[in-house]
């Protein structure tokens, strides 16, 4: 099955190439990309070499673990799913360039098609009606920030600090929110700030203007019951953990 994907070499360059996908195995579909969402620092780990998720060299590398797309075909096994079926998918199983060289799919998403097994954990799911597939092509990552919420499991009034407001920590806003916490949102850009007060922060703090620590004892002089490090950048590990109470919760989301 001839293909297009974002290929990247180990020079770090990066190109639309042609490619070839096996085509659907019994237990397999083969879905049409509409959209796919890029996670920068997953996939820049990936590509820079800080992240290792092949035994080989994973060059030519496609990455790309979120996206949305229509099914096209189906495997003659596959019977919770049909062709037309707007889905949500993680990535492609198998890839190659027209010269039969592999290509490593980590998770090989960002590809103008996929077959994949969509009965896996990490396969294909129908879409929500009434979804945009281009909002909806980012699914993994606020998704990511409900399972660190699931973990914590922050109660009603708790004051939880959700330190860096990105696509995982706007995922960690909305739930806490949803839970009837105090949100405290915490970032260096108004933008994001005022996504997390959209979504349900109480309080937005910006790092560049703000004493945050200062702010977040205004609010919780015994310190924040959870603290959630959503930034992905060690060097916040150390101020986050600061804002948190005595036998409090921290939540480090993602490190790279």
């Amino acid at each position: 099955m001839d293909a297009k994907a974002l290929i990247c070499d180990e020079q770090q360059n990066f190109a639309l190439t042609a490619v070839v996908l096996n085509d659907p195995a019994p237990d397999q579909v083969a879905i049409r990309t509409h959209f796919t969402g890029v996670s920068i620092g997953t996939e820049f780990g990936l590509i820079s070499g800080k992240i290792s998720k092949m035994d080989r060299n994973p060059f030519p590398l496609c990455t790309g673990y979120q996206g949305t797309g229509t099914i096209e075909a189906v495997g003659a096994d596959i019977d919770n799913f049909a062709v037309g079926d707007e889905v949500y998918f993680r990535g492609n199983d198998a890839m190659r360039l027209a010269d039969g060289t592999e290509v490593g799919c980590v998770s090989g998403g960002h590809c103008s098609r996929i077959v994949t097994r969509p009965n896996t954990t990490h396969g294909v799911a129908k879409m929500v009606p009434g979804a945009g597939m281009d909002v909806a092509s980012l699914f993994v990552m606020p998704a990511v920030g409900l399972y660190g919420v699931d973990m914590a499991n922050p109660r009603m009034g708790d004051t939880v600090v959700v330190h860096g407001v990105g696509m995982i920590g706007l995922g960690v806003v909305a739930a806490c929110a949803q839970r009837g916490c105090v949100v405290v949102a915490v970032d260096i850009d108004e933008k994001p700030l005022a996504v997390a007060k959209a979504l349900g922060a109480d309080c937005a703090i910006n790092g560049k203007k703000q004493d945050v620590a200062a702010v977040v004892q205004e609010l919780a002089p015994e310190g924040a019951d959870v603290v959630f490090e959503c930034t992905g950048h060690p060097q916040c590990i150390d101020p986050a953990i600061a804002l948190c109470r005595r036998f409090g919760s921290f939540v480090w989301q993602g490190h790279y």
